[in-house]
């Protein structure tokens, strides 16, 4: 995992989401096709927006708590939170300009 993005955990989820303004979670699985189709594109707008936005992803398999409380029902799922609050959800792999597309109109 590149060192602009953060892991995310049952352990660490609710402090990561209060401690970051603008943020993107990535829920993923090791095993799932579609979710290492779309890393490479998170992980290059992790870089591009670094300092702006904070992008993590969490391991749905290691993280099932918090996965299930988040009502993450398929993947890749990207969930936006603005100040702490879901803003938008993504489901599945998307181009990056739809992903930049999204984040404009919930960073605003």
């Amino acid at each position: 995992m590149s060192e602009d993005i953060v892991e995310v955990s049952d352990d660490n989820f609710a402090s990561v989401v209060k401690g970051s303004g603008k943020l993107i979670i990535d829920c993923w699985a090791p095993w799932c096709g579609p979710c290492r189709m779309l890393a490479p594109t998170f992980e290059a707008l992790a870089k591009d927006y670094k300092g702006k936005v904070t992008f993590a992803k969490m391991d749905t398999d290691k993280s099932a708590k918090t996965a299930m409380s988040l009502g993450i029902n398929s993947i890749p799922t990207l969930i936006f939170f603005n100040g702490g609050q879901q803003v938008e959800r993504v489901t599945g792999v998307r181009p990056r300009a739809d992903i930049e597309n999204t984040m404009k109109r919930v960073f605003k």
